[in-house]
């Protein structure tokens, strides 16, 4: 009865011993052995994640189809609901918690002049339309007096960028902002990390709390916001005061060349990095782009995985059950594919393949292999392979940030002229020298 528990060869990951302790530390081992025992439901809510198209009976079918001659227990749609309200979140929140935090890696991508790099940034879900759920999470209120059709949470991450591996996450219904959010992500931070984050988070009150914790911020702010000079430096760049705060402003005109021409973009970025020499205004511009890494993170988890599907549960114990087994998941993914393209050295881990390592683990489930470690430990095994054989090019520069190559819609919803052919393009960065 236990054997169904496993999650393929992501079960490395996660073992048996792992989630036995996370279930004895909150109390959820079942005082007896039943057909459908907490640790097999810890799996199955795992691979739920997964399988996101499938109901959770079908998810059992994926669970136990590679194991062949055993006596499997074939549950109902009613006891594994049982099973699952039985658990709760607690355990799997704690789980969470044991896997979180930046991969253990040697990529130089991952760090910049010593620092580890971070990115913040929030996004929204859609839950199941019940009863239950929009007693918490509320709809979108519409200009017409009318509401969207299903409850959403805001969703918080902090990410490393480079293996996108979360440190930490958060997620509240959306009367909660942003701000609230990376207020409580920031308990995360500590000396040696440098956060990237959009002008939405250039408060005074959280930059302030973000420098407190010793931690270096890199965050663009309004063009248009006034910042008093106190000093220049000869990189172009100065200093001021938000607050109690010093921060240095680094300003620059961005543009952008292809063969149907030009397009400039002006950018302010504070920073607590006051020294030149050491942190130069040109290199802070240029790494400011990898704050977009956290944007690809989020397509990953509500496209590659759920498949733009609303979360299936019905209750907000249950929502929170799911979105800590979708984080979980996540994690376990970025974690094989650091470990795959941290066995070759050199290769950037932006190009390992998502889709690669989901559609892998997907397949290793199915067919129960790689559970058991063997006698010689392999960390990039079956899924590491895969990854390494179908590397990702070199990322070419992206010319149009918002724009898709083809629509999921037959829609035109920008209309019928929209260009969206790639181009070769060419990147110049000027550095702005404010008036005196």
């Amino acid at each position: 009865m236990f054997a169904p528990g496993h999650l393929g060869e992501l079960t490395r990951l996660i073992p048996f011993e792992m989630v036995d302790d996370v279930l004895a530390t909150t109390r959820r081992t079942q005082s007896r052995v039943r057909l459908l025992p907490a640790r097999v439901v810890m799996y199955l809510l795992l691979a739920g994640c997964l399988f996101a198209d499938l109901g959770y009976r079908q998810v059992w079918a994926k669970l136990v189809s590679g194991l062949h001659g055993l006596p499997i227990v074939v549950p109902t749609g009613s006891a594994l609901r049982q099973a699952r309200q039985r658990l709760g979140p607690q355990p799997v929140r704690a789980l969470f918690d044991l896997v979180r935090g930046p991969a253990v890696t040697t990529a130089t991508q991952v760090r910049w002049r010593g620092l580890l790099l971070a990115a913040i940034d929030g996004t929204t879900l859609v839950v199941a339309d019940s009863p239950a759920n929009t007693s918490r999470y509320t709809k979108h209120r519409c200009n017409n007096e009318t509401s969207s059709g299903y409850p959403q949470l805001r969703l918080s991450a902090l990410l490393t960028c480079g293996t996108r591996s979360v440190i930490d996450a958060v997620f509240d219904p959306v009367n909660v902002g942003e701000l609230d959010q990376a207020r409580a992500l920031a308990r995360n931070l500590q000396p040696g990390m440098l956060l990237l984050a959009d002008r939405y988070y250039a408060a005074a009150e959280l930059l302030s709390t973000i420098a407190a914790t010793g931690a270096h911020l890199l965050i663009r702010a309004k063009a248009n916001r006034r910042l008093p000079i106190m000093r220049r430096l000869n990189d172009g760049s100065w200093l001021s005061r938000i607050g109690t705060l010093t921060v240095r402003v680094i300003e620059a005109q961005i543009s952008i060349t292809t063969t149907q021409g030009t397009h400039t973009g002006h950018y302010r970025l504070l920073t607590t990095l006051l020294d030149p020499h050491t942190h130069p205004a040109g290199e802070l511009i240029r790494l400011y782009h990898e704050r977009w890494e956290i944007e690809t993170a989020y397509l990953e988890l509500k496209s590659s995985i759920l498949g733009g599907r609303v979360l299936r549960a019905r209750t907000p114990d249950g929502i929170e059950q799911e979105l800590y087994a979708l984080l979980i998941v996540y994690q376990l993914l970025r974690t094989a594919m650091t470990d795959a393209t941290d066995s070759q050295p050199g290769v950037d881990p932006d190009r390992a393949s998502f889709t690669t390592a989901l559609n892998t683990a997907r397949d290793q489930i199915v067919h129960a292999a790689g559970i058991i470690t063997g006698t010689v430990i392999d960390l990039v095994g079956v899924i590491g392979a895969q990854i390494l054989a179908n590397l990702l090019p070199e990322r070419r520069i992206r010319t149009k940030t918002r724009m898709i190559k083809r629509s999921n819609s037959k829609y035109q919803a920008r209309g019928p002229n929209i260009n969206r052919r790639s181009y070769q393009a060419t990147t110049s960065i000027a550095i702005i020298i404010p008036d005196p």
